[in-house]
């Protein structure tokens, strides 16, 4: 039985990876606002039924790793080394990251895929709804680094304002400089509120 499901998890998976991969191919080679959900189910060789039991709007085809994401930021609080504040290992997670979607930045189409992203008012937007829908987590997991409870509001402002801080420092002609001044700002105010961590 273990293998029957493991087995249906390994199939569920490749085909939600091959709806993303072909997503991508097509937007990057016609464009967004080009390709219909039915050209993507099709070029994956599944139903458009399929194509949506997988993903949940077109958008989300473009952000794959929505999940993954959230796991990362929680972990680069939980898991930072000591001594490091909550903000320098947020700077750090997000410079490391700055997009990581559905392409990785040693990808060669990894230019095209940022510019897909900015260039597409829909995209952009989904974009920065996802990267926000992660406040709640990041305020959490920050709040219990600091032995804070869940809704102390000097940790629910932090995990906004990094979250935020995000679309300055991809917008940046010079993302690190970005990533320091605005990071700079908040471990300032976070040193204030919260000394030791």
């Amino acid at each position: 039985m273990t293998e029957a499901i493991g087995r249906r998890e390994r199939k569920k998976a490749q085909t939600r990876q091959s709806l993303a991969d072909a997503a991508l191919e097509l937007f990057l080679e016609h464009g967004y606002d080009q390709v219909g959900v039915k050209d993507v189910a099709d070029a994956a060789d599944v139903s458009v039924t399929t194509l949506f039991k997988h993903f949940t709007s077109k958008e989300a085809l473009v952000f794959d790793q929505d999940v993954d994401l959230e796991a990362a930021l929680v972990a680069a609080v939980r898991e930072r080394p000591p001594g490091r504040s909550v903000p320098q290992a947020l700077r750090e997670h997000l410079l490391l990251n700055q997009t990581r979607f559905a392409i990785h930045t040693a990808d060669p189409r990894f230019a095209d895929f940022t510019r897909l992203v900015q260039d597409t008012p829909a995209l952009r937007d989904y974009s920065q709804r996802m990267w926000t829908r992660h406040e709640t987590a990041l305020a959490r997991a920050i709040a219990q680094a600091v032995d804070a409870p869940d809704d102390d509001v000097s940790c629910v402002a932090l995990a906004r304002f990094a979250l935020a801080a995000r679309s300055l420092i991809l917008q940046h002609p010079e993302p690190r400089r970005a990533a320091d001044e605005a990071f700079a700002l908040l471990e300032h105010g976070w040193a204030a509120s919260h000394p030791s961590s």
